[in-house]
């Protein structure tokens, strides 16, 4: 491995702690999932073409994913465990009465708050619940079916680890306007008064911000 392929693999390495994540309870130790996460990080860092207008992380993401999925493969089929479907059931529950009530999609934070959960359990939930593509197959003459994440997943998950580095270059006050208006659902009012800012301030600082990360983003 070259100093530049380390460098690569030691920067990203909360990748793989991101992507492995998503399957914690889904019938295969968290140590496994990393493990296998770390080589799908390894060749990614390996075939990377610097040259290339995409980012490494948005490269190495579905790299990542693959070894993970892999991992599945040979080991039996994905299985949520039951506290994970329990909430799940939970979560389309509160997200339907939320709608009821207010006209629109609950964020993951007013769920968390409305069922007394860490708002990282409703996301792990939500994925966990997420459909899955079944695949029939022959394997030493014999039939097997196996089900492993769909598509769908791996280009959210590309998306959200780019929005995640568009977010980190920002300012901190900036990263505050973003995650009060856009994961606590707060009105520019609100966070005006919390940041000591005028509406009017806000607002025209919040345009410039989402310009500015649409721009990162078509990077």
């Amino acid at each position: 491995m070259t100093a530049e392929q380390e460098r690569l693999v030691t920067e990203n390495i909360g990748l793989v702690h991101a992507c492995a994540r998503r399957y914690i309870g889904r019938g295969i130790e968290y140590d496994d999932l990393y493990q296998s996460g770390c080589e799908g990080l390894v060749k990614a860092a390996a075939g990377y073409d610097s040259g290339r207008s995409v980012r490494f992380s948005t490269y190495a993401v579905p790299a990542i994913l693959g070894e993970i999925r892999r991992l599945f493969r040979d080991g039996g089929a994905v299985r949520v465990c039951r506290s994970l479907r329990d909430l799940g059931l939970k979560i389309h529950r509160a997200e339907a009465e939320f709608r009821c009530a207010e006209g629109r999609d609950p964020t993951v934070s007013e769920l968390a708050e409305r069922l007394g959960v860490e708002p990282e359990n409703i996301a792990e939930a939500i994925d966990a619940s997420r459909p899955v593509l079944s695949l029939t197959a022959e394997r030493d003459g014999d039939e097997f079916q196996e089900d492993i994440p769909s598509e769908r997943f791996d280009e959210t998950l590309v998306d959200v680890v780019a929005l995640r580095e568009a977010i980190s270059t920002l300012e901190e006050n900036d990263r505050e306007i973003i995650r009060m208006r856009y994961f606590a659902g707060k009105t520019q009012s609100y966070v005006a008064k919390a940041l000591g800012m005028t509406q009017v301030q806000v607002s025209r600082r919040e345009r410039k911000i989402i310009n500015y990360m649409r721009d990162q983003l078509n990077k």
